[in-house]
C-alpha cells in the first residue's frame, strides 16, 4: 500500500500528494513541517492545538521520535487540514509519473 494524504486548505495537484516514497517516520515528519510552513502556522499553535507538547511536535518534525501513536498523527494532520487514506501499490500515479518510474519520457 502507498500513503497518501489530502490537503483541504491548500491546492496542489488534484488536492493530492502521494508520500508513497516514505519509508520512515521521520520523513512524514518532515513533509508535515513543510505543509505546516506553507501554512504560516507556529509551532506551539499546532501542538496545543493537536494535543501535543511543542516538544513532541518538534521531534516528530526532525525526525528524532522514534514512535508516535496514530490518534497524535491524525490529530495533528485534522488541524493543517490533511488527511490520511490508503491505496495498493501500483495503484496511483499518473500516466507521466508511471513513464517516467520506467525510464521513459
Amino acid at each position: 500500500m502507498c500513503l497518501i494524504y489530502k490537503s483541504k486548505k491548500l491546492t496542489y495537484r488534484n488536492n493530492l500528494i502521494n508520500i508513497s516514497k516514505m519509508k520512515t517516520l521521520a520523513e512524514l515528519g518532515r513533509a508535515v513541517a513543510e505543509h505546516r510552513k506553507k501554512q504560516r502556522l507556529p509551532q506551539g499553535q499546532v501542538a496545543k492545538r493537536s494535543g501535543l507538547t511543542q516538544e513532541s511536535l518538534s521531534r516528530f518534525e526532525n525526525g528524532q521520535l522514534s514512535e508516535l501513536g496514530s490518534r497524535k498523527l491524525l490529530a495533528v494532520l485534522a488541524v493543517l487540514g490533511l488527511e490520511m487514506s490508503f491505496t495498493e501499490v501500483g495503484m496511483s500515479g499518473t500516466l507521466d509519473e508511471l513513464r517516467r518510474e520506467r525510464g521513459g519520457a
